[in-house]
């Protein structure tokens, strides 16, 4: 027994001896150009390694430094740097014969760059590819078809991206490669997860290749793609200055061959905020998608698909570019019959919040919308409409107290809205509104027009025309009533009641509904309250348009001037 353990012990002692000095017998540095030779070939880009030393107990070759170099038609840069790199080999062909056999490739802390040219091409667009700018050892007889290993992981890595025209980068940290059996002429599992910037994370899962020879980036893919709380103001592809945010989550299929990339799943859009000076939707926007994306042509078609906001439902459908610096879509957004009240909480997204205590509490809308532009620059334009409706909260009389004080017009603390219409166009200045009319069964029918600012600032021109004819004769304002209504033509035989301008001001939240004493002596004078007969038909007669006016300001409470 002794004797079985005094045998063991020196086999012990002689491999210990072994793995300490055999690395330093084995000129390891002299496999340096055949490393460097074999990544320029398989990557089409000249590589450099630092210097290498050997571990016999990891099976590995180490080096000090990795450099890829980038395409030189995008930066004179490194496409690639790391500090470290490790090679995995075959122990007993290096020490007996010499020979390197690499069975995988790890490289530790890189920091990759990639850059976008105007033409929507990629850096990493010509890896795989013979260049003629990146130079390799004539010696050695393998190409990149013939290269493959077991396999590759890239560990704690920096990703930054940005545009070949400009310094500026996003970066995406943490990033984890894992490849096996990795060949540039076959399919290989493939895995990758990335940190997002401004948290988040990302994983792609699935199998890539063959590498096509031509342009890495048309490579046929079949993968599984996630994205958790992406945040969309931070991912360096769109303008800060649009206003576009919110907080993205992506379970979607990717299929790309050639060269067209299918992407089906489900997107959730949460905090979402679509247009500068608005605030975040507390309610969250779910879309079923599928988009068709044309590699070559940096084009994509979104398929027929689905919007929800709670049970509010709206169908998309339309294309997209990305060739240029700005994504550009062209995209419809449709619906019909989705529930007001689905929608009150995001409106705020939108630029357009409520007045101070009022709330959705009933109705319907319809849209008919064209999403149009660069994404930095996005105009929505189209026409809505809304039906049977009730804003709870809202008393209408009471901020048109002027107005409704002459018809005698109590509109009661809810508003109800019959229908509303309109055309409108969201850009990133604020929100333009044509052709508005609105039909509120206590009031009468409104029309007019108008703009709301980035800041949420209302400056619209308005004219009511009163169902309620201007009292009764027992009213206190009966006498005003009556010389609007002859002014108006609404005494004299006017159809439709009696119509008065107003202003609408302040800000969304806190509307102003101020008399527009001038627009109704303008719109008297030229015949447009919808009486026939010229001017004079809607003039007491021997009263001139001055005092036409200087009557209705102090109808409005405003002094004359004497």
């Amino acid at each position: 027994m002794s004797r079985t353990l005094r045998l063991i012990g020196i086999v012990i002692g002689v491999l210990v001896i072994l793995l300490v000095i055999v690395p330093f017998l084995i000129p390891i540095n002299q496999f340096r150009p055949t490393i460097e030779d074999k990544a320029s070939q398989a990557l089409g880009r000249k590589v450099q390694v630092g210097n290498l030393s050997l571990s016999l107990l990891r099976g590995s070759l180490s080096a000090q430094s990795l450099s890829v170099a980038d395409d030189p038609k995008f930066s004179q840069s490194a496409f690639l740097n790391a500090k470290s790199v490790r090679v995995g080999i075959e122990i007993m062909p290096l020490i007996f014969s010499k020979a390197l056999n690499i069975t995988g490739v790890t490289i530790e802390n890189p920091e990759v760059t990639l850059l976008r040219n105007s033409t929507g091409q990629w850096n990493y667009s010509s890896l795989g590819g013979s260049s003629a700018s990146q130079p390799t050892s004539k010696s050695s007889s393998s190409s990149p078809q013939a290269f493959s290993i077991q396999k590759f992981a890239l560990k704690d890595g920096r990703i930054l991206v940005g545009s070949a025209n400009s310094q500026k980068h996003t970066s995406y940290d943490q990033v984890n490669v894992d490849a096996s059996n990795v060949s540039m002429n076959s399919k290989f599992p493939l895995t990758v997860t990335a940190d997002l910037p401004a948290g988040g994370k990302f994983k792609l899962e699935g199998n890539v290749g063959p590498v096509d020879p031509t342009d890495a980036s048309l490579t046929p893919v079949d993968a599984k793609l996630e994205l958790r709380a992406l945040n969309l103001a931070s991912t360096g592809f769109l303008d800060p200055s649009a206003g576009l945010g919110g907080l993205l989550d992506v379970n979607a299929s990717l299929h790309s061959q050639s060269g067209t990339a299918e992407t089906k799943g489900t997107a959730q859009l949460s905090k979402a905020l679509l247009v500068s000076g608005g605030s975040p939707a507390s309610v969250p926007v779910n879309v079923d998608f599928n988009t068709t994306y044309d590699l070559p042509r940096n084009a994509g078609i979104l398929n027929p698909s689905t919007l929800r906001i709670g049970n509010a439902t709206a169908h998309l459908g339309g294309t997209y570019n990305t060739a240029g610096d700005s994504p550009v879509v062209n995209v419809k957004l449709q619906a019909k019959d989705m529930p007001a009240k689905d929608l009150e909480a995001f409106l705020p997204a939108l630029g357009i919040n409520l007045p101070k205590g009022t709330s959705l509490q009933a109705g319907s809308l319809d849209t008919n919308l064209d999403v149009v532009g660069p994404t930095n620059k996005l105009v929505t334009a189209g026409n809505v409409g809304l039906f049977a409706a009730k804003l709870a909260g809202f008393d209408l009389g009471s901020k048109m107290s002027a107005i409704s004080s002459l018809a005698g017009v109590k509109t009661g603390k809810d508003l109800e809205i019959q229908k509303l219409a309109t055309n409108l166009r969201m850009a990133p200045e604020g929100l333009k509104v044509d052709n508005f009319l609105a039909v509120v069964p206590s009031l009468g029918n409104l029309v007019g027009a108008g703009t709301i600012d980035a800041r949420n600032n209302l400056d619209f021109k308005m004219a009511a025309t009163l169902t309620n004819a201007l009292g009764t004769a027992a009213s206190p304002v009966s006498g005003a009533a009556g010389m609007l209504g002859k002014m108006t033509g609404g005494g004299s035989g006017c159809k439709g009641g009696t119509k008065v301008p107003f202003m609408i001001q302040g800000t969304t939240a806190d509307p102003k509904f101020v008399p527009d004493v001038g627009g109704l002596a303008a719109g008297m004078l030229k015949s447009q309250l919808g009486c026939v007969g010229g001017v004079s038909s809607g003039v007491t007669k021997g009263q001139t348009p001055a005092a036409a006016v200087s009557g209705l300001k102090g109808l409005f409470g405003q002094k004359k001037k004497r």
